[in-house]
């Protein structure tokens, strides 16, 4: 079993930055494919960013050039930096790997980016 916590959520506003963080527990963190999602009110959930354990980093289109994944795997954490923030970003940004074919999430850290 994955235990995730975020982190870093909070009110921004429009253009500015923030950084959210993940941990995981447990071991083997390294050959996690972890992703960063976000649901806004009365949408589905989205990809935003995956990282996967050799490196290669995927983003949305929507997000592209203003997010950026990374991971530290001493740590056992992963890092999605929000640069040039909008409304439209808004929402609840949540954490996610799958291990033995298991999804695991975390709670999820609200993201308010004020106009």
């Amino acid at each position: 079993q994955v235990q995730l916590v975020e982190s870093g959520g909070g009110v921004v506003q429009a253009g500015g930055s923030l950084r959210l963080s993940c941990t995981a527990s447990g071991n083997g963190f390294a050959m996690y494919r972890m992703g960063w999602y976000r649901q806004a009110p009365g949408k589905l959930r989205e990809l935003v960013a995956q990282i996967i354990p050799g490196g290669t980093r995927n983003y949305a289109d929507s997000v592209k050039g203003r997010f950026t994944i990374s991971r530290d795997n001493a740590k056992n954490a992963v890092y999605l930096q929000m640069n040039s923030l909008q409304p439209e970003d808004t929402a609840v940004y949540y954490c996610k790997t799958t291990k033995l074919g298991f999804d695991y999430w975390g709670q999820g850290t609200q993201v308010t980016v004020s106009s």
